[in-house]
């Protein structure tokens, strides 16, 4: 058996790598305890940093900005945000197949969020107007991963249906390198989103400045993107300061494969996911054992040749692993109560099966339509709900970018009449003050 990739009965499996925990309760890796340590200099737990980054930023802006970038990310910081020098110079620079490669995820982005349908409507009858308002969003703060690989393609994800939707400015946060310098590659996706403003900012104090506004970085209403523990810990302590797309932490992928699926393949979308981060969760689930036990041998075959390999190998012994089920019946019972971000279907007749989904933040449609090709030209956006959190959202679309306001415009003699109801219904709640709004419309002499 390999000891990369363990396989699990189902039972084992439920008590282990298919159990969800809430996302301040992860089991942290010792060298991620190491650095808090090192950072704050005592034992603290990843939402007690975050609080402690956060509280900061909104207290002292720009000035804790640069603190936090100094001491988290070994970078200080002059400019904070890229200057359009910075982005011209990095269009010029990035290799033209990468500019190409970039314009073809942009356009099949934007041409499958400009199917969504998102519209107002108003319904004029004798009584009036009802109707509902789909609003844009004001200001979109994007947050895009980059501390062990820039990730252009985030940026896109989330730029782009924000556009869409008719978001009036969106500015953008990712690490800085270890220079200061953000990666050219992101700034030339920011360009081309029509994103405003890049700033080299990472972490939970890119969060907190989005959330709360500094001197440099304006105050958003809504932050959106997909990142790192700490990353995801900072979005949910500032919800309620601005919106948020969800708690997107460490990506997940799951496999449900039959006796007929490659297993190279199969392997080799594994180690797509695993190379992400240590916290990211490869899991193969099957009813074959054989298929199992050929994954786990091209997996030590084709970790060796990757450059992320420290990686993938701690996010497989921690996380990963295959999982034997009865059939594909149980196989799905399992991809739905496990609800993954990304559930990969390399199995014949795949479209047959789809019916048999209830929780995924994304599915695809057997082996040539694999996850990889999710993350970035296949069109939806790639920023999907992680930790079990499909069970009740979905990934980033246009919807995510306007808010709905209803609209009640009812001539007197309609209001008249549901007046009485909703007088009954105050005083029924002991709201005296609601009933009495409501029976002067009525006419009622008994307020």
């Amino acid at each position: 058996m390999s000891t990369l990739f363990r396989i699990y009965e189902l039972g084992e499996a439920r008590e282990t790598i298919l159990r969800r925990v809430p996302p301040d309760e992860f089991t942290i890796p010792p060298r991620l305890q190491e650095g808090i340590r090192a950072i704050f200099g005592e034992p603290l737990t990843p939402e007690e940093a975050v609080r402690r980054v956060i509280a900061d930023v909104r207290t002292r802006g720009d000035g804790a900005l640069r603190e936090w970038t100094e001491r988290i990310d070994g970078v200080a910081l002059d400019e904070l945000a890229a200057t359009p020098v910075e982005i011209e110079a990095a269009v010029a620079t990035t290799p033209p197949d990468v500019l190409d490669a970039l314009r073809l995820a942009a356009r099949r982005i934007e041409v499958f969020h400009r199917r969504q349908p998102v519209v107002s409507w108003i319904s004029p009858s004798e009584e009036g107007m009802l109707g509902q308002l789909a609003l844009p969003i004001e200001r979109v703060g994007i947050y895009v991963p980059g501390g062990t690989a820039p990730l252009p393609s985030s940026l896109l994800m989330s730029a782009i249906p924000a556009r869409v939707a008719g978001v009036r400015e969106v500015i953008a946060c990712t690490p800085p390198g270890r220079e200061g310098r953000i990666p050219p590659v992101i700034l030339a996706a920011a360009h081309i989103a029509g994103v405003e403003k890049v700033f080299r900012l990472g972490g939970a104090q890119a969060i907190a400045a989005m959330a709360y506004g500094t001197e440099s970085v304006p105050r958003v209403d809504k932050i959106v993107g997909p990142g790192n523990l700490f990353v995801m810990l900072a979005k949910r302590q500032v919800y309620g300061v601005v919106g948020i797309d969800g708690l997107l932490g460490p990506t997940e992928t799951m496999i449900i494969a039959d006796e007929q699926a490659e297993p190279a393949l199969v392997a080799a979308d594994l180690l797509a996911q695993a190379e992400h981060d240590v916290l990211a969760q490869a899991i193969l689930v099957t009813p074959s054992r054989d298929l199992a036990e050929a994954v786990a041998a091209e997996l030590g075959q084709q970790v060796e040749a990757l450059s992320r390999a420290d990686i993938i190998t701690q996010s497989l012994a921690r996380a990963g692993g295959a999982v034997i089920v009865r059939d594909l019946e149980e196989a799905f019972e399992v991809a739905n109560g496990y609800a993954p971000e990304h559930l990969q279907l390399s199995i014949r007749e795949p479209s047959a099966w789809l019916g048999r989904v209830q929780n995924a933040g994304a599915v695809f449609l057997g082996e040539h339509s694999f996850e990889v090709l999710g993350d970035y030209v296949a069109g939806p956006s790639h920023s999907l709900p992680t930790s079990g959190t499909a069970r009740f959202s979905g990934g980033i679309n246009v919807l995510d970018f306007v808010k709905i306001t209803s609209v009640i415009g009812l001539k007197a003699e309609a209001a008249a009449g549901l007046s009485r109801a909703a007088a009954t219904l105050a005083r029924a709640e002991a709201l005296t003050a609601h009933a009495a709004a409501a029976e002067r419309r009525a006419g009622s002499e008994s307020a």
